[in-house]
């Protein structure tokens, strides 16, 4: 763990200890001086956004609590650990390898579909990501693997995979929607005043296709009509009547690059089958993420939407493993989209393959500080749609104090009395750290989580 690591945990343990009210001032002198205080604010900013603090007050008096235990044994009850971020995405050598697109595109040879390069892939004896990244995205990324059904972990932290992944995959398009207004745009049904329909598309579509691939993921396999769904989620309104969800049967050209895809439904159809059939030979989950996302685009075998696709069926593989799903935190659209051009035009994916695995330890960082730690709980899960009933009608109502109490004691009855300790304990639980991205699913508004918030700080005694 690096220094600057060692500090980020350092001062997170120290906030679960404390678990009161701070400022940033007199967490600043607890640190001593070798944190500056432009750095604690950015990471206490991240922390509020990710769910782990709760902050209140103005701008010169705010203060910040921990609202969730599950921030000190970060990552939960899984094996692995999340190692730190390099703070370079790309090596010199993969600058290096970007720089071959520095020469001026009429300078560039001409390529196209190479099936050569595809077949010279032999699964599980072909290798695009080095033995050293896979052993670093394992030792990062797993989350119950082999313990828990599939798409445990990615329920779990479903909302805010929902908004990183929609936010980042629109932004590397150009989407111009920040991540706040993603958000609310997820969460809220709040659209941005200032953007284009396009765009508020762009988002609401990615939240159909992340739906589809975490709710399904248990029936979902990598096949030709699972892409197509993917793409269908993702392209709806998007792209012209009747193409969303089809191969096309035209030529499609790519911006920047003397790349030529394959132009019709013949062609691509055999190829996206073959693609198919080599990433389901694949036994490693991230190297089949990893060709997915290569190869998708590659192919383009849509006309338009093809990166996109990649991007969430990259995801397939990690979701039905219980590992940290990728969100492409924090990559910078402009190298991506080189990365990707180096694959198209000279079939070299190691900037891509670098750009990967700095991105997926981004995201085991972000998700284990945003997750609690987690283990599977029968008489929680059971009592899953009671416990959330009840604190809707709570926040709805507005209720806290002995009325809220009342209530609680009142609605609680119908839990068997061995079970209704453990109850209770959790739905408390579940009210305290009661936050915007815990109230999905339960027909609340933002408005409403800000009003109940409010008056139960009013009742601290």
């Amino acid at each position: 763990m690096t220094e600057h690591e060692s500090i980020r945990r350092a001062v997170l343990d120290y906030l679960s200890a404390r678990g009161e009210w701070l400022s940033l001032s007199e967490i600043l002198v607890a640190q001593g001086s070798d944190l500056a205080p432009r750095t604690l604010r950015r990471w206490l900013k991240a922390w509020v956004e990710q769910g782990v603090l709760v902050s209140r007050g103005g701008q010169r008096n705010r203060q910040y609590r921990v609202i969730s235990d599950g921030a000190r044994e970060v990552g939960g009850s899984s094996s692995a650990v999340a190692l730190p971020v390099p703070a370079e995405p790309l090596s010199e050598r993969a600058r290096a390898a970007l720089r071959r697109l520095d020469v001026p595109i009429f300078q560039r040879p001409a390529s196209t579909y190479r099936d050569e390069w595809v077949e010279a892939y032999v699964p599980n004896q072909s290798f695009y990501l080095s033995e050293s990244q896979r052993e670093t995205l394992s030792s990062s990324g797993s989350r119950f693997a082999g313990v828990m059904p599939a798409g445990t972990f990615a329920r779990r932290i479903y909302n805010r995979l929902l908004v990183d992944l929609s936010y980042n995959s629109s932004r590397l398009e150009g989407n111009t929607y920040s991540l706040a207004e993603t958000e609310r745009l997820l969460l809220e049904g709040v659209a941005a005043d200032d953007k284009l329909d396009a765009e508020q598309a762009m988002i609401l579509n990615h939240r159909d296709a992340i739906q589809f691939l975490v709710e399904g993921i248990n029936r979902l396999e990598i096949s030709v009509s699972n892409i197509q769904s993917l793409h269908y989620l993702l392209a709806d309104g998007l792209v012209a009547p009747g193409m969303a969800g089809e191969l096309r049967d035209e030529g499609v050209r790519i911006g920047g690059s003397r790349y030529l895809p394959l132009e019709r439904r013949h062609q691509l159809l055999p190829r996206l089958e073959r693609l198919v059939e080599k990433a389901r030979a694949i036994r490693d989950p991230y190297e089949q993420s990893f060709f997915l996302l290569v190869h998708l685009a590659y192919l383009q075998p849509f006309v338009d939407v093809n990166k996109r696709t990649a991007r969430l069926a990259a995801n397939l593989p990690l979701v039905r493993h219980n590992l940290v799903p990728l969100s492409f935190h924090d990559v910078e659209p402009g190298d991506y989209h080189a990365a990707i051009l180096v694959a198209y035009e000279f079939n070299d994916v190691s900037p891509l393959a670098e750009l990967y695995v700095w991105t997926y330890l981004c995201s085991c960082r972000d998700y284990d500080v945003a997750a609690e730690a987690v283990g599977f709980d029968p008489l929680r899960v059971k009592y899953r749609k009671l416990r959330r009933q009840i604190i809707a009608e709570i926040v709805a109502e507005l209720l806290t104090g002995p009325d809220m109490e009342a209530r609680i004691q009142a609605r609680c009855l119908t839990v068997p009395e061995q079970d209704r300790e453990h109850f209770l304990r959790h739905l408390h639980e579940d009210l305290r750290v009661l936050a915007p991205h815990r109230i999905a699913g339960m027909g609340l508004s933002q408005r409403q989580l800000d009003a109940w918030l409010a008056r139960s700080r009013d009742h601290q005694p």
